[in-house]
């Protein structure tokens, strides 16, 4: 079945996105970021690290590609409407869940105060063929839950963010990208070629052919509930 923000007794204005890499959130869940921007929802994105090791071409410097990164996920959001892109800048390939990065991302969810966010999947499943994971990827979905919960709710949790005036807040719903057994799907029919867009403003990483597949992906997703393209997720809601 097929679920919307909307459809909850009080509409979701809020939204965020923690992911560890810039084009992470395109590859996973920009046909629906571009839905809710177009609803007038407020989006932010939380990239964890800075990018800097994704590269077969030994002429660029980590930060030189650490700064097309940031530049072409700058691009991505403006095509799909973001608010605002917060770079936290921990080393790519070396992420850890850490009580430091909990705490960074914590510091972003009580300062942006989303209603639902989507993250990457913490467990590595090995259920494809190709693809075993990202290492930052785990870490950075672990993170951002245990800042969901229970960090970001608790006020004697990390006191120094309460100094900084940021106040305790409690997420609603959480959305799993990359998850086995998914149980909610979005249909992002009408937002499928702005969100191809964006994923190709991430042309260090992306080209067509990448582009299309995914672009098929979303569709094997979309007859598994009756429409021409959606993205799955697991679904949490947060009492």
């Amino acid at each position: 079945m097929i679920q919307e923000p909307q459809q909850q007794e009080e509409p979701y204005r809020r939204a965020m996105v923690v992911v560890a890499h810039a084009d992470d959130a395109e590859f996973g869940c920009s046909g629906t970021v571009a839905r809710w921007c177009r609803q007038g929802m407020e989006v932010v994105y939380v990239l964890v690290t800075d990018g800097s090791k994704g590269t077969g071409d030994r002429g660029l410097t980590p930060e030189r590609l650490a700064e097309i990164r940031r530049e072409e996920q700058i691009a991505a959001g403006k095509i799909l409407g973001l608010k605002e892109v917060v770079f936290l800048n921990y080393p790519d390939a070396y992420l850890q869940p850490t009580l430091e990065v909990r705490r960074s991302i914590t510091r972003e969810i009580r300062r942006h105060r989303p209603d639902i966010l989507i993250t990457l999947n913490p467990t590595r499943t090995l259920s494809g063929n190709g693809y075993i994971g990202h290492p930052d990827h785990f870490a950075a979905g672990e993170a951002a839950l245990s800042a969901v919960f229970p960090a970001a709710r608790d006020h004697l949790t990390f006191p120094d963010l309460l100094r900084e005036g940021l106040e305790p807040h409690k997420v609603r719903e959480v959305l799993i990208i990359g998850h086995d057994h998914p149980d909610k799907w979005i249909d992002v029919t009408d937002t499928m070629e702005v969100a191809t867009q964006a994923l190709l403003a991430h042309a260090s990483q992306i080209g067509p052919e990448a582009a299309e597949r995914i672009k098929e992906w979303r569709r094997q997703a979309g007859r598994e509930v009756g429409v021409a393209y959606a993205e799955a997720f697991k679904q949490f809601i947060l009492r």
